[in-house]
């Protein structure tokens, strides 16, 4: 959303003011020179400033057609600075906007569970073609010329400001988010929206980027629950398809659903009924659902290929591999 688009018709104001003061103006002059009543003068003044050609009401003194010559002139130039602006409204498309804009912050407070995306540089937009992919909802905070014409052009959600505002993140739901990604383009300014994140909702899941190996430990300090290194990772998987190819390639056409075959995360919420509960007896472990390949607690544990008699507790992350069905099947399981 660019900046906060006034309502077009506050635009009209002026005009509508000026146009009060002459009609005033019109209907005070008719009946100090003409004697006439308030409706005689008020419409007399109406047929004079529109010029719609009308004879007089009355017929008029030598004083009185002087004034209506001044009244012609005066109203004729406000109605056509209220045409002018009428014109510049529609040429700017500031109705459209306008609509949009209003459409665009009532899908905001609507939003939930979603992710804010902080910066829409090279690695946001490919955040957001990822998300788009896996039909996870977000925003997109920005303020950058260039990011704000691809957004507009692109028809996605968006917010023009700074990511390190607390009124542009409450804004963008941040009370409500599942979770903030930093891919600004400023190590500097990535701990100032981590930090700012952090403070306004201390239960959000926050990933960062860090342009410089010495600024990971800063935005950990300042509230970082993952901090992504694009360089660090981009030297990692090339040493990796150089030592092990197929092994990279399998977990990249598994990761990107290109297969039958997929990876999937569960998180053990509050109310998932299998909490307290061994693998064995939620039902986990059934040929019908999906491949159990690790659990993780919550402090960080990884309990890879899982025991039957583990049991689940919230905040566990499960980590399943099977199809779309045998998937949907171990989600089931667990609501």
């Amino acid at each position: 959303m660019r900046g906060r688009v006034q309502n077009p018709l506050l635009r009209f104001r002026l005009p509508a003011v000026l146009l009060a003061i002459v009609i005033a103006f019109g209907v005070t002059g008719y009946t100090l020179i003409e004697r006439w009543n308030l409706f005689d003068a008020f419409f007399m003044t109406i047929i004079t400033i529109s010029t719609v050609g009308y004879g007089e009401v009355h017929p008029q003194s030598v004083a009185g057609r002087a004034f209506s010559a001044v009244l012609i002139v005066v109203g004729v130039g406000t109605m056509l600075f209220g045409f002018g602006v009428f014109a510049e409204t529609l040429a700017e498309n500031a109705f459209g906007m306008f609509r949009r804009q209003r459409q665009m912050e009532h899908t905001l407070q609507e939003l939930r569970d979603h992710f804010i995306v902080c910066g829409y540089g090279r690695i946001g937009t490919e955040v957001v073609v990822e998300f788009d992919d896996h039909k996870v909802k977000y925003v997109i905070i920005d303020r950058t010329e260039e990011a704000l014409g691809r957004l507009q052009k692109e028809d996605r959600l968006y917010i023009e400001g700074d990511a390190a505002s607390e009124d542009i993140l409450h804004r963008a739901g941040i009370d409500r988010a599942r979770g903030l990604i930093s891919a600004v383009d400023s190590d500097e300014r990535a701990v100032y929206v981590v930090l700012a994140a952090r403070a306004l909702n201390p239960k959000l899941y926050i990933i960062a980027r860090a342009g410089y190996p010495e600024s990971i430990r800063r935005l950990e300090l300042a509230g970082a629950d993952r901090v992504i290194s694009p360089y660090r990772m981009a030297g990692h998987l090339m040493a990796e398809l150089a030592v092990h190819p197929a092994m990279v390639d399998v977990l990249d056409t598994l990761h990107h659903g290109e297969s039958d075959i997929g990876l999937e995360e569960v998180l053990i919420q509050p109310e998932t009924k299998a909490i307290g509960k061994t693998l064995a007896d939620s039902g986990l472990l059934d040929a019908q659902g999906a491949k159990l390949l690790a659990v993780r607690r919550r402090d960080g544990t990884l309990h890879v290929n899982p025991s039957a008699d583990l049991r689940l507790a919230e905040g566990d992350l499960i980590i399943a591999l099977g199809s779309e069905q045998q998937l949907l099947t171990t989600a089931s399981m667990l609501n």
